[in-house]
């Protein structure tokens, strides 16, 4: 009865986050005067890839909509998203998008499915079963499954979606049934399906149920090897490591021999708790068994020796997988690398990177240079750094991202190379790569460019990151108002102060705190001057007190009935008290105003 109701404000609030700090912006921006300087023009470059409009099109759409029908009709009658080319792409990028927004990606799945001549691929009736059960929407979930078994379209990655996202809600024995129906879905109960279920319930946890499960079907169902590496690996994870090493007795019991990643995962058990003579003890009986480490085995200690500053051990390590004749890769040089970084090695690992790398035949990765560059740039070798960006420009087996551009960001601020170093570095991840900034990257040159007394163009780059939807840091917004208001820019001080005002609302309603929202509802913004800002968003608000003033209503008259949103909300009012409750109540009632208000 509760959760209803929740759903309700949610769903209303749903219509006012998603974009009222972009309408805010928008609306602001119609009234300002303020001059924008010439930096910002590095910001221009679009990096959208093909289909971007599209999927822009429909996203805009779906948020006219409140609920699955709702947003169902809204594509349907729009002859702007009816005129668009569909194809599986298109559609598994727009529910990639709604990944975390269940009725957006239902309403635009059924709009999909109706169009003539489109049908839905496997992947994409599988991602929405993951969508709906990411969401806890176990009937919807149930209800879309069968559909699918109707149409003969469950896969047993279907099903491994479907177990684990039922035992991940706590509803494990949801997940056995799955299982125990198999035939129905026109699936074999075997070893993989057996292995599949285990694994699902090991990782969640339910180390002991999957273990009783086991025993029943071991004498149907043959285990193989990978049936005891999955209970090794969930006997770790409830930090029951003897079971583990009961478990590869075990294995041999049955006739299969512990490989490596039998070993490895307890390994690995024992890195993270800093046990390291545990993990020799193990390295030496892999070696006496004959069952060789691999260098996934290798990176694993040497990434935890290297978090725990035990440098000298990781380099013996090194020299340990030489002699094993154990052949590195790129994710363990990655590791070996940073290490060498953190040791403050930097003239041992260029020359690991520049010789010894290419002399084995291993190629790296953007992880590599990512690692490479960030040392340098931590040691102040900024040219060299700049280097290794040009020759990763030139591969073809990796391309700079984000990532990659942050320690050189850094860098340009710490030697002062804004005008000229900064600004070229930006047009080439915007312009060239076709890179988009996100939270981080914004929030490390807003910062970098108030400290450098740049804040009007850092005031630009906070003016994009709430176009695109991006709310700011609070320390981010406070910062650059500290610094607005030291340039006397009183319309950005303003804004800013006006959309750290909409971002405690938004924070106090994700807390449901709608006691706290009301207030900021009552007077939104403090700022009374702003009549544009005001005119731009107070509809959303007064939306939101109608909403909350019917559930008001239904919570003092037990109106039984639909909501707006297509919610059916049911509440009870007790014709008589309980002998313990008092005006406010702790029957289900009292409770509920609790919750809500």
């Amino acid at each position: 009865m509760i959760y209803p109701l929740q759903n309700c404000l949610r769903s209303t609030w749903f219509l006012v986050k998603p974009s009222l700090l972009c309408s805010f912006f928008r609306a602001y921006s119609e009234c300002s005067t303020l001059a924008l300087p010439v930096e910002s023009s590095h910001f221009t470059g679009s990096g959208e890839v093909v289909g971007q409009c599209d999927i822009d099109i429909l996203v805009s759409k779906v948020h006219a909509g409140s609920s699955e029908d709702e947003i169902f009709q809204s594509l349907m009658n729009n002859q702007e998203c009816n005129s668009i080319q569909l194809s599986h792409d298109l559609i598994d990028k727009l529910l990639h998008r709604f990944k975390d927004d269940w009725k957006s990606a239902l309403g635009a799945f059924k709009w999909a499915a109706s169009r003539p001549g489109y049908n839905h691929s496997r992947q994409a009736y599988d991602m929405m079963v993951d969508i709906l059960g990411k969401m806890k929407q176990m009937d919807q979930m149930k209800d879309f499954l069968e559909e699918m078994r109707q149409g003969h379209l469950v896969t047993l990655n279907t099903i491994a979606k479907v177990m684990r996202r039922f035992a991940g809600a706590g509803k494990w024995e949801n997940a056995v049934r799955i299982f125990d129906e198999l035939e129905t879905f026109e699936l074999e109960k075997n070893t993989e399906s057996m292995n599949l279920l285990l694994d699902t319930l090991c990782k969640e946890k339910y180390v002991e149920d999957a273990r009783e499960i086991f025993l029943l079907l071991k004498s149907h169902i043959a285990p193989d090897a990978h049936t005891f590496n999955i209970f090794i690996h969930g006997w770790c994870k409830i930090n029951r490591v003897e079971e583990a090493h009961w478990t590869i007795q075990e294995m041999r019991g049955h006739g299969c021999q512990p490989c490596v990643i039998s070993y490895s995962t307890i390994i690995q058990f024992y890195c993270c708790r800093n046990n390291f003579k545990k993990v020799y003890e193990l390295l030496d009986e892999m070696a006496v068994q004959g069952c060789l480490p691999n260098a996934v085995t290798f990176t694993t200690v040497m990434s935890s020796l290297s978090k725990a500053e035990r440098f000298e051990e990781a380099f013996q390590l090194a020299l340990r997988m030489k002699t094993a004749g154990c052949r590195p890769d790129t994710l363990f040089y990655n590791c070996f690398l940073h290490t060498m970084g953190r040791a403050g090695r930097v003239k041992d690992a260029i020359n690991v990177f520049e010789v010894e790398m290419p002399k084995t035949g291993v190629a790296p990765n953007t992880s590599t240079y990512n690692c490479m560059i960030a040392m340098l740039c931590y040691h102040a070798q900024q040219q060299k750094a700049l280097s290794l960006l040009y020759e990763m420009e030139n591969l073809k087996i990796c391309k700079p991202e984000v990532q990659t551009y942050y320690p050189l960001l850094k860098s340009c601020f710490k030697t002062g190379k804004i005008d000229t170093l900064l600004s070229k570095l930006l047009n080439d991840m915007v312009n060239k790569h076709h890179l988009s900034l996100n939270i981080s990257a914004y929030s490390l040159l807003i910062h970098g460019l108030c400290r450098a007394n740049r804040c009007e163009w850092a005031y630009n780059l906070f003016e994009e990151m709430i176009s695109k939807d991006i709310t700011p840091y609070h320390r981010t917004c406070r910062l650059l108002l500290d610094e607005v208001k030291g340039k006397s820019m009183y319309d950005a001080a303003e804004k800013i102060e006006a959309i750290e005002y909409i971002k405690q609302a938004v924070q106090e309603d994700n807390a449901w705190n709608y006691s706290k929202v009301f207030e900021y509802v009552q007077d939104p913004f403090e700022i009374r001057e702003n009549l544009k800002i005001r005119e731009a968003i107070t509809q959303k608000f007064i939306e939101y007190v109608h909403r909350v003033k019917e559930i008001r209503a239904v919570l003092d008259e037990g109106y039984l009935g639909p909501t707006s949103n297509g919610d059916v909300v049911v509440a009870t009012r007790p014709k008589s008290k309980s002998k313990n409750s008092s005006g406010g109540g702790e029957g289900s009632d009292g409770i509920m105003r609790k919750l809500l208000f």
